[in-house]
């Protein structure tokens, strides 16, 4: 499916930008093709302007003047050899020349980057001066050298939202995926529990057997509350007031009883042993067991494991550090994402789930905080108050 995904991404990319580069190139040509036509209009709009200076003749000088009227649109500045400003202009803002001596002296610069080539012509022939018309854009012709700007922004609005909706969906399905996989596996976990109970039972009436018995039961308990846990992921777990302190030491406390005594474990959080906040009891023990989980695969049976609380505004930041093999930091990401393992067994969802937990059912953040390779890593949860 990932596969898939990306194969249809780059399918939608391509179209857009052969969409986007076709439209560019044609409007280009359309825009220079209206620039052609403004080029000639203006040239027209000057010979009808010596026209009615040199001819006599009422028919021509009748034309000529259709031809001045009609350029409602093209603005044009008239000067003399030295690029003056003879004060005979069209279709410039009248006001805004009146409110500033230097605005047609600014058009004209304008101008003459844009129609580089001035038409000159000597209005009488038997006078030797030449005056220049130098033209700008015309509100069409600037229309058209924009369009394609706007729609390539519409065309990558286009392509984000089509990502986006293809991403959400992806991950839509595979959140269904793992809910389903944690269902499925509580439910396979019920049956063999369910067995363990009742062979547990009978351990129990043997006097001889009670000591093994309440091993048995301890583990037995153990693998219900698994069961619980897998069977809250892909719904919504109920969250209650409880001390994250008291849920912290006894997490602790159970790791190091199966862990090795080459294994130091510290809980600094005095000053919040108190505190309450709302949890899911199930789900947050849960977190805590992975964290302190990879922190002993981190350390092959040797090292340190110190988790520190404290209280900063509303909010309650948990350290959990170990003295492991670290995390190169272009792995600090992706040590989250579901599947990513560098253990040899292992499906790769324990920091994934983790998270997911923290943020989506606890509405708080958990994130490597800092790591070295060799020196060990630090993760952080921080929890509303």
């Amino acid at each position: 499916m990932l596969k898939s995904w990306f194969n249809f991404t780059n399918a939608i990319l391509l179209m857009a930008i052969l969409i986007v580069s076709g439209t560019i190139v044609y409007s280009q040509y359309i825009a220079q093709q209206i620039a052609n036509k403004e080029r000639a209009a203006v040239e027209s709009w000057v010979e009808a302007e010596r026209t009615i200076l040199n001819s006599t003749d009422s028919v021509s000088i009748n034309l000529a003047s259709k031809i001045i009227t009609e350029n409602k649109s093209i603005p044009i500045i008239e000067t003399n050899e030295k690029d003056q400003p003879t004060g005979n202009y069209v279709n410039i803002d009248e006001s805004k020349i009146t409110a500033d001596s230097n605005y047609l002296g600014q058009r004209l610069q304008e101008f003459k980057l844009y129609s580089k080539t001035p038409i000159e012509v000597k209005l009488k022939a038997s006078d030797s001066t030449t005056i220049r018309y130098y033209y700008g854009q015309s509100k069409l012709l600037r229309e058209a050298k924009w369009y394609p700007i706007v729609q390539l922004m519409l065309v990558i609005m286009f392509v984000l939202i089509v990502i986006y909706s293809l991403r959400t969906r992806y991950k839509s399905g595979q959140n269904q995926l793992w809910a389903s996989m944690a269902k499925e596996t509580a439910h396979q976990l019920g049956t063999p529990v369910s067995s363990l109970e009742g062979w547990l039972e009978i351990l129990k009436e043997k006097t001889d057997s009670k000591e093994i018995a309440n091993e048995i039961a301890k583990d037995v308990n153990r693998l219900q509350l698994i069961t619980d846990r897998f069977g809250k992921i892909g719904s919504t777990p109920k969250t209650e007031l409880s001390n994250p302190y008291d849920r912290i030491k006894t997490a602790m406390d159970y790791m190091k009883k199966r862990s090795s005594e080459q294994v130091h474990f510290q809980l600094n959080g005095e000053s919040v042993e108190n505190l309450q906040c709302l949890l899911s009891p199930t789900l947050f023990d849960w977190v805590l067991e992975n964290l302190l989980k990879n922190a002993l695969d981190a350390m092959d049976g040797k090292g340190s494991i110190q988790i520190t609380m404290s209280q900063e505004n509303n909010q309650l930041n948990i350290l959990v550090k170990d003295s492991g093999k670290g995390i190169p930091n272009s792995q600090w990401r992706k040590v989250f994402q579901p599947g990513f393992t560098t253990k040899k067994r292992g499906w790769g969802i324990g920091l994934s789930l983790s998270k997911r937990i923290i943020e989506q059912y606890h509405n708080g953040q958990l994130f490597v905080q800092s790591s070295e390779l060799g020196k060990g890593t630090v993760f952080c949860i921080q929890l509303p108050l």
